[in-house]
């Protein structure tokens, strides 16, 4: 018996178990019976597969991962929270939210922010899953998002009614332990003319191993804005999987930055639709690595209909013996005109063994748009060093301190102070620089 075959075995006996002790809904229960059926026929994607040719996932197949979740105190916690989203934090242990160390009475009393089964017991909000769970991400995209639906035993909806405007940023911090497997589900869903900012983080308490595969919908309805932050600082020896999909509609404007900084291996799936005219959105990325880590970004920007805009903007830092992956692509349908498409990915490579694959691209089938795209690998300038030695600075400091410039342009993207000043302070100790040298 193969490893692959092995580790569906596993999982088919944790989610026999789990589907016996479940008092969900007919229809959810349904949907993850489906989601493992297509999971135990097709398995996780092999190099065989286009998309993942440059991303070899049987190490996590090899793993032996446990399911129960493991348990933390509080004050190992604080280190990993917001001052701007203390009373605005949701704490998630190996995928599962802890109610005991979330926080969330800092958000309006009309806001939900509650796991997928308080939800049911009011029908409004049940409703309001049943209508978008799974319609964005399909359970058959690939075998994770199939384990994930399948595993999808208590996700969360976070719904932001009509005309609200969240001042405070929502914190949904995700913490793994060692050897455990968690499959976060997280439903968005922002009403017109609505305004929020989330922060989704995923961290660890050592390093250790352990494997994380997440799936976020979101759904913006008219004239709806929302900023999201999405921060991977995983263990190096962790395995990251994540799916984000965004549906924007008339006039709603979505606003990422994500950061990928942990994991042994990661992969993360970026899928945004503008369902209606008039859309704009910002999805931007750094991915820094180092060691043998491999990080691989795949986005999609699918353009349906007319005068809808998009800017993709991600950077890449890799040294050592690290690999990364890029893989973007602008669609545009043949009733979209008016588009207005723009996508850069830049790279910078430190060590002569570091690898980046990239491959952004456009697929147009109207003329009356504007698109740009472009990819750039390199290293550091030697000018730009001399003029730095010449101003008396070390070489490792004139190097680190170029290098640092290059990560802030994403960075300072984030406004909410304490997230910035951690990922200063975690990009400065990567590249060991003080700038108060």
């Amino acid at each position: 018996m193969n490893s692959q075959v092995t580790k569906e075995t596993i999982y088919s006996a944790k989610i026999r178990k789990s589907l016996e002790q479940s008092n969900q809904l007919n229809w959810l229960k349904s949907l993850r019976e489906k989601s493992f059926r297509n999971f135990t026929e097709n398995g996780f994607p092999t190099v065989k597969n286009e998309d993942w040719k440059y991303t070899n996932v049987a190490p996590i197949a090899k793993e032996n991962f446990e399911f129960e979740s493991g348990t933390v105190d509080e004050k190992t916690l604080q280190k990993f929270s917001y001052t701007e989203s203390k009373q605005s934090q949701l704490v998630f242990i190996d995928g599962r939210l802890n109610t005991e160390l979330s926080d969330v009475s800092a958000l309006p009393a009309n806001a939900i922010a509650l796991t997928f089964a308080e939800a049911f017991k009011d029908e409004r909000h049940a409703e309001i899953i049943k209508a978008n769970l799974a319609k964005s991400v399909k359970y058959d995209f690939n075998g994770f998002t199939a384990l994930n639906t399948a595993f999808t035993e208590n996700g969360l909806l976070l719904y932001i009614p009509k005309d609200m405007k969240i001042e405070t940023p929502i914190h949904l911090l995700f913490a793994s332990t060692e050897n455990k497997v968690s499959f976060p589900r997280v439903l968005v869903v922002a009403e017109n003319h609505s305004e929020a900012t989330i922060v989704e983080s995923y961290t660890r308490f050592d390093e250790a191993k352990y494997f994380t595969n997440s799936v976020v919908e979101i759904f913006l309805a008219d004239e709806a804005k929302l900023k999201h932050f999405r921060v991977q600082r995983e263990s190096h020896e962790a395995f990251h999987v994540g799916t984000t999909n965004i549906e924007l509609n008339r006039g709603s404007v979505y606003d990422a930055t994500n950061i990928n900084l942990g994991g042994r291996i990661s992969r993360h799936d970026v899928n945004l639709k503008f369902n209606a005219e008039g859309g704009e959105a910002f999805v931007d990325g750094l991915y820094m690595l180092n060691g043998k880590q491999h990080a691989d970004t795949h986005s999609l920007i699918e353009h349906n209909l007319p005068n809808c805009i998009s800017h993709q903007n991600y950077k890449g830092i890799l040294n050592d013996r690290s690999r990364g992956v890029f893989n973007g692509k602008v669609y545009v349908a043949e009733g979209a005109k008016g588009t207005d498409a723009n996508q850069s990915n830049k790279n910078l490579l430190l060590s002569n063994d570091a690898r980046i694959d990239t491959k952004p691209q456009l697929e147009i089938y109207n003329d009356d748009v504007k698109c740009a795209h472009g990819a750039t690998v390199g290293q550091l300038e030697d000018e730009e060093i001399f003029y730095l030695l010449s101003r008396g600075l070390e070489p490792k400091l004139a190097t680190n301190l170029l290098t640092y410039g290059f990560a802030e342009e994403i960075i300072r993207k984030i406004e909410i102070a304490s997230i910035k000043a951690e990922l200063d302070e975690a990009v400065l100790n990567r590249l060991d620089v003080n700038l108060e040298v």
